[in-house]
């Protein structure tokens, strides 16, 4: 019987961890299997600041998505934010030295490896090294050089810089969670891969992504992803500032953000009040929802003026790096009522809310298309791109639990299929394969291999 190709997808967000555990269904489309939630305590900003909790968290996100689906979680793609994650343009070259063969895959893995000998500010590492446009000896806006004949290859990078601590804090609460680590992605590029189409990418888009603790950006135009940045504020600061400016608890300050909040002020009359049950015998409190709204307001137009000067730091004003096709929203601040119109009022640039829900099975519930679960959908996506058989079905498990699931089982079926496919690579020189797809599977499973190795070295 054919393996199923089975992905897992980690979001470990600073308000809630999501497990979603997927596949891919005859039409090609994204079945969902199972998904587990928890509150996700011990995560600021996108950055892990109580390994306990968090390993509690994931371990809980984890126990229920398997009780949801049925399978076995072996390892998971996991999504990297934070506010330590900057973005850095670079060009680099090589010169080859028989200009009469032609350009190679392992020309362009030369010139990435290149890149990733950048020296980086202490403590900080390259997460990804992204091609944009190569130039073959002189002769510029070549997207794919691979078959073509040249001396001198060059290429111009978006390199994504991160916390070498933060990335491995990590990588420490999923090994101790009991299940592996097969990959990483940047969380706007996991977001962007379930909510951007190709021609949105391609006439040039801004995707914010607004969580709780941060807010991502992500850039792209005629196709290539263009500038990322991670700003340290999201819809938690927006309940902080309720809870200071109404005088209530955070719990009554998220419900009332959710249920009654607007970030459009005018929309809301002068007598429209809420009334909320004051602390242990304390009279009840009423809050005024015109209030509410300038709070919300104030916050938000901070946000978005942020996100807008990063999209004005990569040239958005000039006519040829014009996003044509504007600005999409996700992520769970992207539920705020009348948070489109602002965003369109501040930026003068088309909006819409972005759903996770084209790459989906039609008869995925309807809870998984909301902007809230856009990271998790793109991680599953990116787990089944790179081929990975991430969960198993419990019933079809005959040995014990731990004799199936000891990490070096993982690791030896890991090896194999590398050794296999650099075979199948070397038997099939002539075949063209994609630039894109042979640096996403030696980058980032070299990557999460120097992770895995300074763990089991930490030991």
């Amino acid at each position: 019987m054919e393996k199923e190709n089975v992905a897992v997808g980690l979001d470990i967000g600073t308000t809630k961890i999501v497990a979603m555990i997927g596949k891919k269904n005859e039409y090609g489309k994204l079945e969902i299997l199972g998904v587990g939630k928890s509150k996700s305590l011990g995560v600021a900003r996108g950055v892990v600041n109580n390994i306990t909790q968090t390993i509690q968290s994931i371990q809980q996100a984890i126990q229920e998505a398997e009780n949801n689906s049925g399978y076995k979680i072996k390892d998971v793609v996991v999504g990297i934010a934070g506010q330590h994650i900057r973005s850095i343009q670079h060009t680099d070259y090589i010169s080859r030295s028989n200009p009469q063969e032609v350009i190679g895959g392992d020309d362009i893995q030369l010139l990435i490896d290149q890149v990733n000998k950048l020296a980086m500010l202490p403590g900080e590492e390259i997460i990804h090294v992204l091609p944009q446009e190569f130039k073959i000896d002189g002769q510029s806006e070549i997207k794919e050089p691979i078959g073509m004949y040249g001396g001198r290859l060059e290429s111009s990078f978006h390199v994504v810089v991160g916390q070498a601590s933060s990335i491995r804090n990590v990588g420490r609460c999923i090994q101790s969670s009991g299940i592996e680590l097969s990959g990483l992605t940047l969380e706007p590029l996991a977001s962007s891969d379930a909510v951007l189409s190709q021609e949105e990418k391609e006439a040039g888009v801004a995707l914010i992504d607004i969580g709780g603790g941060t807010t991502d950006l992500a850039i792209f135009k005629d196709g290539i992803i263009r500038h990322t940045a991670v700003i340290p504020f999201g819809g938690n600061v927006i309940s902080d500032d309720i809870k200071e400016g109404c005088s209530i608890i955070e719990k009554q300050a998220e419900l009332l953000k959710v249920k009654f909040g607007s970030a459009w002020p005018g929309e809301n009359r002068d007598n429209e009040i809420v009334s909320i049950p004051g602390l242990r015998g304390r009279e009840p409190k009423e809050i005024s929802l015109k209030n509410l709204s300038k709070i919300i307001h104030a916050r938000v137009v901070e946000i978005v003026e942020q996100v807008f000067t990063e999209i004005k730091a990569y040239g958005h004003e000039d006519p040829r790096k014009k996003l044509i096709a504007g600005i999409v929203l996700t992520g769970g601040g992207a539920q705020l009522k009348h948070i489109k119109q602002l965003v369109e009022y501040i930026t003068g640039m088309d909006t819409r809310i972005g759903y996770p829900n084209e790459h989906l099975a039609g008869d995925s519930d309807e809870e998984f298309s909301s902007p809230l679960y856009a990271t998790a959908v793109g991680l599953v996506m990116n787990g089944i791109e790179n081929q990975k058989q991430s969960a198993v079905r419990i019933d079809e498990i005959a040995q014990p639990k731990a004799a199936v699931y000891r990490a070096p089982v993982v690791e030896s079926y890991d090896r194999r299929e590398e050794e296999e496919q650099e075979v199948d690579t070397r038997s099939k020189a002539n075949k063209e394969e994609s630039t894109g797809d042979k640096i996403k599977k030696t980058f980032f499973d070299r990557y999460v291999d120097k992770i895995k190795d300074f763990l089991d070295n930490a030991e």
